[in-house]
C-alpha cells in the first residue's frame, strides 16, 4: 500500500528524490547527512498523515507537560513541598506563556487516604498514571526522588491462580496461616486466566474506614497492619521456597519483595524508551543519619526490628546505584549530599541553601526537557494542520479496534464509494447507535476497496473533537490545507472568510484523478458549532466531482440538519439509517470485548446480561454493560450483579456507585465542573477548581491537615479510572480538555447534579472565579476550619488562608517587548459563559462585555460571532440596555472588526459617544478605549461620527465591489440575496455572509429573480449574460447568448421550473437546466416593458402602446385567457390577477379599479380624486392600501374607503420619473403600518393612519436603487441597496427609537480648511461650502451664492474663523462667517489656486487669464482691495509657493519654451528674475515646495527625486532620491510614498532612508496621501485601496494607529498643534480624529477634556437634518470650549499656531 501511495504522489517522489540528491551532495559531512535524512523522513511522515494512512501513526503532539513524581514519601516531604510552593507555579507560568502548554504534576504520595489503602488499587493506579504521563506529556514525564529508603513493600493485589495454588501448597502445613490466606485472597474465575484477589480491607475489618468512631477504626487499622505483616512473611517465605525449587524465576519471586517505588521506577524509567528525553532522577544522601532517633530516622531509612532493614537496603542500592545509572545518562541524574540536622534530620531553615539549589536544579532540568521536546515537535508540526489531522487518525484507529459486526452497513459505504453517485452519503441514527465507529471502520477500509493501481486519499474528521473541527471556518481551512498539500495545490491561496473559502473548497475538489481519488468522512455534523450558518450546510458540496466521495453522519433531531440534507440530496438511497445492534450481535460484541479485556462471566451472570441486551442493544449500552460486568467477580454476590435496561438508568447507576466509592461531594463537584463547562476542562484546571472548592476540601480534609491546601491528584485519578471511555480527551481553545463523550452522560449528569439550581449556580460561579484569576498568582484564599478539625488538631483560629498555587488569568500574554504572544482562549471562551449562568452580571459587565482588553482579545483570536454570542447569551438571561447597544454596535462594526480588531476602540467611541453621559457602562468602556485602546489604535474619534446602534438600522452589509441593483429575500426569510458582478447570500438573522458566488461575468447584474421554492436565483447582466445559481449550494451556470441579436435584456422572471428573459421585442423561456423551451416575439410597434411568468402558461406582459413620447401601455396575458387592457402611466395588479388599479385615458390621472369577470375586465370604481401625474403604483401585501408615486411625494389610498392622503416629501425634495417606470422604490412595512420610500439617498417614512412623515432616515450616501420589505416569520424589516455599494437592513420595530444623526453634505467633500484658533472648519463640495463645528461635528452653516448652478472650487477659513474666502463660478467671495453673508465679490475666471497669507490679512488667488497665462492677484481681507496683480505664462500649471518668510512668490513659468522659476516680490508682486533650470539630472518637475527651514530654498519634485534649489544663488543645493516633497517643519525629514505601496522616512540632509515605515509590497496602484503633523511628531498615511489611515511616530518609526475609514477619504487636514487630523469623505461627512499617542504625556486627560466627553453632549434628535443650518447659532461661535482645550493642548503637546495642512 505504501509503495502504491508513493507512486501516486508526484509531490512525495520529488521530495524524496530531492532528499536523496541532497544526501549525495553532503557525504563529506555525516551530521549534515543525518539532518537531511531527518528532513526526508519528516516529509514522508507528513505525506503519509495527510494522505490518511492509518499504519504506523506517529505520536500526537501534546498540549500538556505531565510529570509523574515517584518517591518514598516520608523522606522527601520537604523537597516535594518546596516544589509545590516554589517551583510548580513557576513551571506552570513558563509552560503556559512560552509554549502554550498546561503543566501538571502527578504526585500519588500526597493526599493518600485510608480509602485508597482499602481497595489496594493505589499501585495499579500509579502504573496507569505513569502510562498516561508517558502518553500525554510533552518532554519530561517521570521524575524520581530517591534517598536512603527503599520504601513501602505491599503484598500483591492479584496473584495468578496457578501461582497462588503453589504458594498455598508451601504453607498448607500451618493451618492458621492457610486459614488467614484463604480469608484474604479469593479466587476469581471471571479473570482469564483465573486469579486470586486480595479482598478490600473493610470487607473483613468493617471499621477500617469508620472515621466517626476513632477507637474502633484504630483497632481495625492496627489489626490490618499486623495481618498484612503476617501475609507478607508467609508469601515471601513461600516465594523463596518456590524459587529454590525452581517453580518461580527470580523476577517472579522479586514481585513479593519489591517496593512500590521500584515498581514505579521500573515502569516509568527502566522499561521506558528515550529516557534521556523524558526522565530525571534526583538522589540525595544524608550523612550521619542518627538511627538512635528511631521515630525520626524511620522516615529516611528502612527500619525492621528497630534496626536498619538490610534486605531493603540491598534492593535500594541495586536500584539507585546500578540500575538507574545504567539506564539514565548522567546529565539527567542530579546528586545531593546534606548533613543530618537536629532531631528531625532535614530542616527547612537549616537546609535552606540545599532546598534552593535543589529547586533551581529541578526547574532548569524540566524547562530544558520541555524546550527540547518543543523544538523536536515543531520541526514536524510546523504545518499547522498536521496535529489536527493526526489527532483524527488516532481517533479513527481507536474506534476501529473496538468495532465488531455491522457488515451490511459497511458494505453500503463500500458500494457508495465504488459507485457512481455524485451526492454525499448520509448516515443517521440516535445517539449511541454506533455512527462514529461505523465511520471510522469505513475510513479504515478505503485502501482495501480500491485496486492496487489506485492510491486513494482518505480524509476523516470527528467533528467537535478538536478546535479545527468544531466550527466551520477552521474546518474548511483545515480540509483545504490537507487537500492542497496532497494534490500539490497552492496553500497560500486559502481564504479566511467563509464565502470565498467555500468556493475554494469546491474548486480544490476538482483536482482529483482516477488514480488519486478522494474520500472524505465527516462524522457528527450536529457537533459542529452553529456559528457562520454551519448547520445550514451551504458549505457542503452537493454535486461532487467524479473522483470525490463524501460521507457524513448526524443525529436525526438536532438543528434540522437531517431535514436540510434531505432537501439538498435527491438520491433516497444515499440516506442510511443506523439501527441498534440486535441481541445476537450485541452479545457477540460483548463476548469479544470481554475476551479482549481478559475477562469472562459465569453462566448465571450471562443470563442477567442477555436479559438486559434483549431490552436495549445500542452500542453505547453494550459498552456500559461491558464496563460494568468487567468488574464482576465469579464470587460476587447476586445483589452486586444487576443491570439496568436503559442507557440513562445505567449511567445513573454508574454515578451511584462512584459516589459511594469516592464520596458524593467530590464526585458531584468534579463531574459538575465538567458538565457545567462550555467546552470541557483540562485536568490541570479541574485540579485547580477542586482546590478552590472549600466544600470539597473540607470533605477531603476532615481528618487531617494538608501541607498545601490543594486537592490530592490521586483523588481525581481514582475517580477518572472508574469512568473508562466516557470522558473524552479533546482539544479546546488550544488546550487538551476532558469532557463527556456522549450526550447521554451530559443529560444524566445535569439531571442528577443540577436539579438544585443553587448548586448549579455555585458550580458556574466557582469556574468563573477561577478564570477571573481572583486567587491566582500567589494570592491566598481564606477558608474556615471545621469544628472537627479545630477539635482534632487543637486549632485556636477559626479561619485560615492558603495560596492554592493557581495561575494568573490575563486575557493576553506578552513577551518582554510588550508584544502579544498568545491569547488566553480558555478564559475568553469560558468566563462569560460561566458568569452569565452564575447570574454574576456585574462581574460579567466589568470583566467581559464592557472590558476593552477582554473584547479586543476575543475579537483578535476568535470569530466576531463568538463575541456576539456572549452578548446574545447575556440578553437571553437578563435584558440590559447598555448590553443591547454594545451588541448592536459590534454587529454594525462587524465588517471592520473582522479584519481590523484594533479598530474596536474607534468603532465603539465613534458610535456610542451620544450615550456617554446617560449610560454608565458605556461611559466606562469609552474611558477604557481612551486609555487602554489607544495602545492599539491611537486615532480616536473626537466626537460622534458613526451610525449609532439602537435605532432602526440593524446591519450595514458590505462586500459588493459594484452597486447591488438586485436584492431578494427567500420566502422563509432565512437568506438575503444580492447581486452585482457577484452573488452574495447573507444570513438575514445575523448579517453574516452565508455564501459568495463569483461567476466571472464581464458586466453587472441588473436585477435578481428568486424561484418561489427558494431553490434558484437568476440574474441578467448589462451585456446579456444570465447567471443561474442554486441558493443552497452556490452552484451556478453562466449563460452566454441567451437572446438573439444585440438588443439588451430588459428583465427576467423566475418560476420553480423555468425562467424567462426578454428584450423589447422578444422573450425566451428556459428550463432551469438552461434548455430553451420557446421563443416569442412582440410587434415592433408594441415593445415589451415588463413580463412575469404565471401558472398554467398565464404569462403576464406589459407592452408599450401609443406614441413613443406618451405613457400609454397595454396589459396582456400570453395565452389569451384574459382580455388585453390598455392604461397609461402606472398599474398595480392583485396577486390572484382579479383586480387592476391603473390610470386610464378617460379618467386622466385618477386611479380606476377594474375587476376580472372570467376573461373580461369590468369597471368597478374610481378612487378618490387625483390630478398629479402618476409615475408608479404599489399595492400593499394585504391589498388594503395603494400608493402612487408622484413628483411631490406619494398618494396613499385606503382601499376600504377609497380616501386619499398626500404623503409629502420635504421642501426641495422631489421624485424624478423614469420612462414607463411601473414600479417605484416604495414599500409597506408589516401590517401596512408605515409607507417607506427611497428618494435619493434617504428613506422617508410615513405612518399610514395619519399620513404624517414620521422619520427621515439618513440611509446611504448614494442613490437608493432597490427596496424590499420583509414581513413574514415575525420579521418587520426593510432592506435598501444603493449606488454606494452597501445594503442596509432596517428593523421597523425600532423605528421610533432615538437616532443620533450625523451631519453631512449631500455630495462628496472635495477640500477642507481649518481655523487655527477656533474649533471650526470649512469644506467644499461641488455646489456649496459647509461650516463645521469641530467640537461636536455639526454642520453649522451652508454657504452658497444665490446661483443654484454655481460650482465651488476653493475655500479657506481664517485663523480666528472670522472670514471664509471662496472661489465659486468665476468669482471670489469674502464671507463674513458670523453673519453668514458675502462682504466682497471679485470676478476671477477659472481659479487655479487660492491661499491666505500675511497672518490672514490678505489672500492670493491665481486664475487662468487666457490659454497658458495665469494672473496672480493679492487682495486685502475683508476689504478686497488689490495689493498687486501680475501675469505669467506657464507650460503646465503647477501650484505657486510663497517662501517661508513671505519675501518671494515663486511660480513655474515658461521662457522661450523652457520651464523656469519665476521669482516675484512677495509684498509688492514686483518681478525679480527668472531662474534657468540647468542642473544635472534635470527632469520636468511636477510640484513646487517652499522649504520651511530656509526662506530662499524651494524644492522641485520630479518623478524620481526631489531637488532643493536656492532661488537667491540660482543653484541646486542637493537632490534627494525618491522624495515626494513633504517634509517636517525643520526640514530634517521627508517622505517617499509610491502609489504601488511602501512608505519611507528620508533624511533630507543625507538623502538616505532614515526609517522604513511600510515595507514595499506589490499590491497594485492606488491613491496614496501622506503628510507630517504640524508638530512633526507623526506621519499620516492614507491608502485608498485599503481605506486605512496609518499613523507612525517619527522618533522610532513605530505604527501607533491603523484606522479603517468608514468611507473613501477625499480630504485630510491636520490641526495646527498636530494633536488631531480632520478627514472629509465621499459620503459628505467630516470626522475629527485625535492622535492619542500612548507615549505622549497627558493623552488620556486630553481626550477626557474634549467636549464630547463633557456633560453638554446634545440629546438624541437634537441635531438638525444634514445640510440644514436651522437650529445653529448665527452669531460668532463661542470659543470658550475650544480655547479651554487649546490651552490644555498647549500644555500637554504644543500650542496650536501654524496653518492646517490639507491634502485633497
Amino acid at each position: 500500500m505504501e509503495s502504491r501511495t508513493n507512486s501516486g504522489n508526484p509531490l512525495l517522489q520529488s521530495r524524496t528524490n530531492s532528499g536523496n540528491s541532497l544526501k549525495s551532495r553532503t557525504n563529506s559531512g555525516a551530521s549534515l547527512v543525518t539532518l537531511d535524512q531527518q528532513a526526508v523522513e519528516r516529509n514522508e511522515t507528513l505525506d503519509r498523515i495527510f494522505e490518511g494512512t492509518l499504519q504506523n501513526l506517529p505520536a500526537l503532539k501534546s498540549k500538556i507537560v505531565r510529570i509523574f513524581t515517584s518517591s518514598t514519601f516520608t523522606d522527601t516531604t520537604l523537597e516535594r513541598n518546596a516544589f509545590m510552593e516554589e517551583v510548580y507555579p513557576r513551571l506552570k507560568e513558563y509552560c503556559r506563556e512560552k509554549h502554550g502548554l498546561e503543566f501538571q504534576v502527578v504526585d500519588m504520595r500526597w493526599g493518600v487516604r485510608d480509602e485508597a489503602t482499602d481497595d489496594h488499587m493505589t499501585t495499579d493506579l500509579c502504573m496507569q498514571e505513569i502510562s498516561n504521563c508517558q502518553r500525554l506529556s510533552m518532554g519530561p514525564n517521570f521524575v524520581v526522588l530517591l534517598g536512603q529508603k527503599y520504601g513501602y513493600r505491599p503484598i500483591p493485589t492479584t496473584i495468578l491462580a496457578s501461582e497462588f495454588e503453589k504458594l498455598r501448597e508451601c504453607i498448607k502445613n500451618v493451618p492458621s496461616d492457610l486459614d488467614l490466606i484463604d480469608l484474604w485472597y479469593k479466587r476469581d474465575d471471571n479473570a482469564v486466566p483465573p486469579v486470586y484477589i486480595l479482598q478490600p480491607i473493610s470487607s473483613i475489618l468493617t471499621n477500617f474506614n469508620n472515621k466517626r468512631h476513632q477507637r474502633l477504626q484504630e483497632a481495625d487499622q492496627n489489626t490490618w497492619w499486623e495481618t498484612m505483616g503476617k501475609l507478607q512473611r508467609m508469601l515471601r517465605k513461600a516465594a523463596q521456597v518456590m524459587f529454590i525449587t525452581k517453580k518461580l524465576n527470580k523476577e517472579q519471586m522479586h514481585n513479593y519483595f519489591m517496593s512500590v517505588t521500584e515498581r514505579e521506577i521500573q515502569h516509568g524509567l527502566l522499561l521506558a524508551e528515550n529516557v534521556e528525553e523524558h526522565c530525571l532522577a534526583y538522589i540525595r544522601n544524608i550523612k550521619n543519619v542518627n538511627i538512635a532517633l528511631l521515630r525520626f530516622a524511620s522516615k529516611f531509612v528502612d527500619i525492621a526490628a528497630r534496626s536498619v532493614d538490610n534486605e531493603a537496603q540491598k534492593y535500594l542500592n541495586a536500584l539507585r546505584d546500578e540500575k538507574i545509572p545504567k539506564k539514565l545518562p548522567a546529565s539527567n541524574i542530579a546528586r545531593f549530599e546534606v548533613e543530618w540536622s537536629g532531631k528531625e534530620g532535614i530542616d527547612k531553615e537549616a537546609h535552606a541553601e540545599y532546598l534552593k539549589e535543589f529547586c533551581e536544579h529541578y526547574f532548569n532540568d524540566i524547562i530544558r526537557l520541555v524546550d527540547q521536546a518543543m523544538d523536536r515537535h515543531e520541526q514536524l508540526t510546523s504545518d499547522s494542520v498536521y496535529s489536527d489531522v493526526l489527532q483524527h487518525l488516532h481517533a479513527c484507529e481507536t474506534f476501529c479496534k473496538v468495532f465488531q459486526g455491522r457488515e451490511e452497513t459497511v458494505e453500503k459505504i463500500h458500494q457508495y464509494i465504488m459507485g457512481s453517485s455524485v451526492e454525499p452519503l448520509v448516515l443517521s441514527g440516535e445517539s449511541g447507535c454506533g455512527k462514529t465507529s461505523l465511520m471510522a471502520k469505513g475510513a479504515s477500509k478505503v485502501p482495501d476497496w480500491y485496486p492496487d493501481t489506485v492510491a486513494p486519499v482518505m480524509i476523516i474528521r470527528f467533528l467537535g473533537t478538536s478546535p479545527d473541527s468544531s466550527s466551520i471556518i477552521p474546518l474548511l481551512k483545515s480540509l483545504c490545507h490537507q487537500i492542497a498539500h496532497v494534490y500539490c495545490q497552492d496553500m497560500t491561496e486559502i481564504p479566511n472568510e467563509l464565502a470565498p473559502l467555500c468556493q475554494h473548497f469546491k474548486k480544490l475538489l476538482t483536482c482529483m484523478t482516477e488514480l488519486r481519488p478522494l474520500v472524505i468522512f465527516l462524522d457528527s455534523l450536529d457537533q459542529l458549532s452553529g456559528t457562520d450558518g454551519a448547520h445550514q450546510l451551504a458549505w457542503l458540496p452537493m454535486s461532487l466531482p467524479k473522483n470525490v466521495r463524501i460521507i457524513v453522519s448526524t443525529l436525526p433531531n438536532y438543528f434540522s440538519i437531517l431535514d436540510t440534507l434531505k432537501r439538498m440530496i435527491s438520491e433516497e438511497g444515499n440516506f442510511v439509517i443506523i439501527t441498534p445492534l440486535g441481541q445476537d450481535l450485541g452479545s457477540a460484541i460483548l463476548r469479544s470485548w470481554l475476551g479482549r479485556a481478559n475477562r469472562s462471566i459465569t453462566e448465571e451472570q450471562w443470563k442477567i446480561v442477555n436479559e438486559a441486551i434483549s431490552k436495549c442493544n445500542l452500542p453505547l449500552f453494550v459498552k456500559l454493560v461491558c464496563d460494568e460486568i468487567c468488574r464482576w467477580k465469579s464470587y460476587s454476590k447476586p445483589q452486586l450483579t444487576t443491570l439496568c435496561y436503559t442507557i440513562h438508568d445505567t449511567i445513573i447507576k454508574l454515578f451511584d456507585r462512584i459516589e459511594i466509592q469516592h464520596g458524593k461531594t467530590l464526585v458531584s463537584h468534579a463531574l459538575g465542573y465538567i458538565t457545567a463547562s462550555k467546552s470541557g476542562v483540562s485536568e490541570a484546571e479541574l485540579e485547580d477548581l477542586l482546590s478552590l472548592d472549600e466544600k470539597v476540601l473540607n470533605d477531603v480534609y476532615q481528618y487531617h491537615l494538608p501541607p498545601v491546601r490543594r486537592i490530592p491528584p490521586l483523588l481525581w485519578t481514582r475517580l477518572r479510572s472508574d469512568l473508562p471511555g466516557y470522558l473524552s480527551e479533546r482539544e479546546a481553545d488550544g488546550v487538551s480538555v476532558v469532557n463527556w463523550y456522549h450526550r447521554q452522560f451530559i443529560d444524566a449528569s445535569r439531571e442528577r447534579y443540577f436539579r438544585n439550581l443553587n448548586f448549579l449556580s455555585e458550580i458556574h460561579s466557582n469556574i468563573a472565579e477561577y478564570f477571573l484569576g481572583t486567587w491566582g498568582g500567589g494570592k491566598p484564599k481564606p477558608f474556615e476550619y471545621s469544628d472537627l478539625q479545630r477539635q482534632r488538631f487543637g486549632l485556636e483560629d477559626k479561619y485560615g488562608e492558603s495560596d492554592r498555587k493557581l495561575p494568573i488569568q490575563p486575557a493576553m500574554f506578552y513577551d518582554d517587548q510588550g508584544k502579544v504572544t498568545r491569547y488566553n482562549l480558555r478564559k475568553l471562551s469560558e468566563l462569560p459563559f460561566q458568569l452569565i449562568r452564575s447570574h454574576r452580571y456585574d462581574d460579567l459587565y466589568q470583566h467581559c462585555l464592557f472590558n476593552y482588553q477582554f473584547l479586543l482579545a476575543k475579537l483578535s483570536s476568535m470569530p466576531l460571532q463568538a463575541s456576539l454570542q456572549d452578548f446574545e447569551d447575556a440578553l437571553d438571561y437578563v435584558f440590559d440596555k447598555d448590553t443591547k447597544l454594545l451588541s448592536d454596535t459590534l454587529r454594525l462594526s462587524g465588517s471592520v472588526l473582522a479584519h481590523h480588531p484594533a479598530m474596536l476602540g474607534p468603532q465603539i467611541t465613534g458610535r456610542l459617544l451620544p450615550y456617554y453621559n446617560t449610560h454608565q457602562k458605556i461611559r466606562a468602556l469609552i474611558q477604557q478605549c481612551d486609555s487602554v485602546g489607544v495602545q492599539y489604535c491611537a486615532l480616536v474619534p473626537s466626537y460622534h461620527c458613526l451610525h449609532t446602534p439602537g435605532g432602526p438600522l440593524q446591519y450595514s452589509l458590505e462586500g459588493h465591489p459594484f452597486a447591488p441593483f438586485g436584492i431578494g429575500v427567500t420566502s422563509d426569510t432565512r437568506y438575503l440575496i444580492s447581486v452585482s458582478n457577484r452573488i452574495i447570500i447573507w444570513d438575514l438573522s445575523t448579517g453574516e455572509v452565508f455564501r459568495t458566488v463569483i461567476p466571472g461575468i464581464e458586466g453587472i447584474m441588473q436585477n435578481l429573480g428568486l424561484s418561489p421554492n427558494d431553490k434558484m436565483a437568476v440574474g441578467y447582466t448589462n451585456n446579456n449574460q444570465v447567471v443561474i445559481c442554486t441558493i443552497m449550494t452556490g452552484d451556478f451556470m453562466l449563460l452566454e447568448k441567451v437572446v438573439e441579436g444585440s438588443e439588451p435584456i430588459l428583465g427576467s422572471s423566475v418560476s420553480n421550473t423555468h425562467f424567462a428573459v426578454y428584450t423589447a421585442y422578444e422573450w425566451y423561456l428556459y428550463t432551469m437546466d438552461a434548455v430553451l423551451v420557446s421563443k416569442a416575439q412582440v410587434p415592433k410597434e408594441s415593445p415589451l416593458i415588463q413580463m412575469h411568468l404565471g401558472n398554467d402558461g398565464q404569462h403576464v406582459m406589459v407592452l408599450k402602446s401609443g406614441e413613443e413620447d406618451d405613457n400609454d401601455m397595454t396589459f396582456e396575458v400570453q395565452n389569451g385567457t384574459v382580455d388585453s387592457f390598455e392604461f397609461h402611466s402606472a398599474m398595480a395588479i392583485a396577486q390572484d390577477m382579479s383586480t387592476i388599479y391603473c390610470c386610464i385615458e378617460i379618467s386622466d390621472n385618477c386611479v380606476a379599479v377594474y375587476k376580472r369577470d372570467n376573461g373580461a375586465w369590468r369597471y368597478n370604481r374610481t378612487l378618490d380624486e387625483n390630478h398629479d401625474p402618476v409615475f408608479a403604483l404599489t399595492l400593499c401585501e394585504e391589498e388594503t392600501y395603494l400608493v402612487a408615486t408622484i413628483a411631490s411625494g406619494y398618494k396613499l389610498w385606503d382601499l376600504k374607503t377609497d380616501k386619499v392622503k398626500h404623503l409629502k416629501l420635504p421642501s426641495g425634495i422631489r421624485n424624478i420619473p423614469t420612462k414607463n417606470q411601473l414600479t417605484g422604490v416604495v414599500n409597506f412595512t408589516k401590517h401596512s403600518y408605515f409607507v417607506v420610500a427611497g428618494v435619493r439617498k434617504n428613506l422617508y417614512v410615513w405612518d399610514v393612519k395619519n399620513g404624517n412623515l414620521v422619520k427621515t432616515l439618513d440611509a446611504h450616501f448614494g442613490r437608493i436603487i432597490a427596496l424590499q420589505a420583509v414581513t413574514s416569520n415575525n420579521m418587520n424589516k426593510v432592506i435598501s441597496s444603493s449606488i454606494d455599494k452597501t445594503i442596509k437592513v432596517w428593523n421597523f420595530d425600532n423605528i421610533y427609537e432615538d437616532v443620533h444623526t450625523i451631519d453631512r453634505h449631500e455630495k462628496p467633500i472635495e477640500s477642507l480648511s481649518l481655523a487655527n484658533y477656533a474649533y471650526l472648519g470649512v469644506t467644499t463640495t461641488r455646489n456649496n461650502i459647509g461650516v463645521w463645528n469641530l467640537e461636536n461635528g455639526h454642520l453649522q452653516k451652508i454657504l452658497s451664492s444665490s446661483s443654484h448652478s454655481s460650482i465651488v472650487t476653493h475655500a479657506c477659513i481664517t485663523a480666528e474663523a472670522q472670514y471664509v474666502i471662496s472661489a465659486e463660478s468665476n468669482n471670489v467671495f469674502i464671507w463674513d462667517l458670523p453673519q453668514a453673508k458675502i462682504v466682497r465679490q471679485d470676478p476671477e475666471k477659472e481659479v487655479l489656486q487660492l491661499e491666505l497669507n500675511e497672518g490672514d490679512e490678505k489672500y492670493t488667488v491665481i486664475s487662468r487669464s487666457a490659454g497658458t497665462k495665469a494672473r496672480v492677484t493679492c487682495r486685502t481681507i475683508p476689504e478686497g482691495d488689490t495689493v498687486y496683480s501680475f501675469e505669467y505664462s506657464f507650460k503646465k500649471f503647477k501650484r505657486a509657493v510663497l517662501s517661508k518668510d513671505g519675501v518671494f512668490v515663486v511660480v513655474a513659468a515658461v521662457q522661450k519654451n523652457d520651464e523656469v522659476l519665476g521669482v516675484f516680490q512677495g509684498k509688492t508682486g514686483a518681478f525679480i528674475y527668472n531662474v534657468q533650470l540647468k542642473y544635472n539630472s534635470y527632469k520636468e518637475f511636477t510640484q513646487l515646495v517652499a522649504m520651511p527651514n530656509e526662506p530662499t530654498h524651494v524644492a522641485l519634485i520630479d518623478s524620481e527625486k526631489g531637488n532643493i534649489f536656492d532661488i537667491k544663488k540660482k543653484s541646486l543645493v542637493r537632490s534627494i532620491p525618491k522624495w515626494n516633497g513633504l517634509c517636517t517643519q525643520n526640514g530634517k525629514y521627508g517622505l517617499y510614498a509610491p502609489s504601488r505601496g511602501g512608505l519611507e522616512l528620508l533624511d533630507l540632509k543625507t538623502g538616505k532612508v532614515a526609517k522604513t515605515l511600510i515595507p514595499r509590497v506589490a499590491e497594485g496602484v492606488f491613491s496614496v496621501n501622506c503628510m507630517f503633523t504640524k508638530n512633526d511628531q507623526h506621519v499620516i498615511y492614507y491608502h485608498s485601496g485599503h481605506r486605512t489611515i496609518q499613523v507612525f511616530r517619527v522618533t522610532d518609526g513605530k505604527r501607533i494607529a491603523n484606522y479603517k475609514a468608514h468611507a473613501d477619504i477625499t480630504a485630510i487636514a491636520g490641526t495646527g498643534g498636530g494633536s488631531s487630523i480632520v478627514i472629509g469623505a465621499v459620503d459628505g461627512s467630516l470626522t475629527m480624529l485625535t492622535i492619542a499617542d500612548p507615549d505622549s504625556l497627558g493623552g488620556e486627560e486630553f481626550l477626557q477634556s474634549l467636549p464630547s466627553r463633557q456633560n453638554n453632549v446634545s440629546s438624541p434628535g437634537s441635531s438638525p437634518k444634514q445640510g440644514s443650518a436651522s437650529g445653529r447659532a448665527n452669531g460668532k461661535l463661542s470659543l470658550d470650549g475650544a480655547m479651554q482645550v487649546s490651552r490644555f493642548v498647549g500644555k500637554g503637546r504644543m500650542a496650536q499656531k501654524s496653518r492646517a495642512c490639507v491634502i485633497s
